[in-house]
């Protein structure tokens, strides 16, 4: 890659006048503060984190972790939903492996419990594991299903569709950008300092830009799935979550949306970003044509590494003749 270009400007982030970002003014803190881990593990049974709108287009996926008795909601390669669990209490445990939804019902009551309801129920085996709303005692106590906040439940059966991924696994998973290629994904990842570009890998489908400032690393995402990856240098401490939208203005020309962020996950005061990032001229090159109206760009202080997770078991839809739910 060639020497670094500074980039700077009223409002540049990354791509100088093909990535205008609106300058954020100077204020009082806006409430507690963090890294979308930190906010996750600060969670209280029965509450949960919900911004659809950092990314506001994409395939979503869900991961669970037992571990944390977490869920995390992506779409596109980012968190846009954290909430708190209840998972299969012993000798009822819930099933680790990779599902998809199989079957939805707002208003689905048990066939095995005595008739239990199960709110806002999607289905992810045919043998009795689902997710829905239900009571969190903060530790795993129900029978083998992912028991959601009630208003969580609600609001996660608005946005999916029959057919998402599901992942559970026994991992402490940290919510991150791009779950779906640390998860799934064979093969090698980046070194540091390399530069990965493979946009044919996804050639269409809605992009996702994340700047980590923890790994000074840049992902590109197209459709859920990474495309690229390069080294950038973010000067300055970044102490919460940014996202911002790309959108068009009543004049038809081009725009950045600042989309609000949850008190737990913000910056302490709206940040700054002209002149802090520092890119490869022809990086910026090969991105500038990548950015179009509904494209995101996500600046957060976490870390987008993880470590080499166990296999998964990928679960089929098999009906087969076991209980339902």
């Amino acid at each position: 890659m060639g020497a670094c270009a500074k980039l700077a400007g009223r409002a540049a982030l990354l791509l100088g006048a093909a990535l205008l970002l609106p300058l954020a003014a100077s204020g009082e803190p806006t409430g507690p503060h963090g890294s979308v881990g930190e906010a996750a593990e600060r969670l209280k049974p029965g509450e949960y984190i919900w911004a659809p709108e950092i990314a506001p287009r994409g395939p979503l996926m869900m991961i669970v972790s037992l571990a944390t008795q977490r869920g995390t909601l992506y779409r596109n390669g980012v968190p846009i939903a954290i909430t708190t669990v209840s998972t299969g209490k012993a000798g009822h445990e819930t099933p680790t492996g990779v599902f998809t939804i199989l079957q939805r019902d707002a208003d689905h009551r048990s066939n095995l419990y005595d008739d239990a309801p199960m709110p806002y129920m999607q289905r992810l085996t045919w043998g009795g594991v689902a997710l829905h709303g239900g009571t969190l005692p903060g530790y795993p106590a129900s029978h083998g299903c992912i028991r959601l906040p009630q208003a969580f439940a609600r609001l996660l059966y608005g946005v999916t569709r029959l057919g998402m991924t599901v992942i559970v696994t026994e991992a402490a998973v940290v919510p991150r950008a791009a779950p779906g290629d640390s998860l799934l994904r064979t093969g090698p990842t980046p070194a540091e300092g390399a530069v990965l570009w493979e946009p044919d890998r996804v050639p269409s489908g809605p992009v996702s830009i994340i700047v980590s400032a923890a790994d000074q690393r840049l992902l590109v995402l197209r459709n859920g799935m990474m495309i690229g990856s390069a080294p950038v240098r973010l000067e300055g401490p970044v102490t919460g979550t940014s996202a911002f939208v790309r959108q068009s203005d009543e004049s038809g020309a081009a725009a950045w949306l600042e989309v609000p962020i949850p008190e737990a996950i913000a910056a302490k005061v709206p940040e700054r970003f002209a002149g802090r990032v520092d890119i490869a001229a022809d990086l910026r090159a090969l991105l500038e044509p990548l950015i179009t109206v509904g494209t995101s760009v996500i600046v957060t202080p976490d870390s987008l590494r993880t470590s080499s997770p166990q296999p998964v078991e990928i679960l089929g839809g098999d009906e087969g003749s076991a209980p339902t739910p």
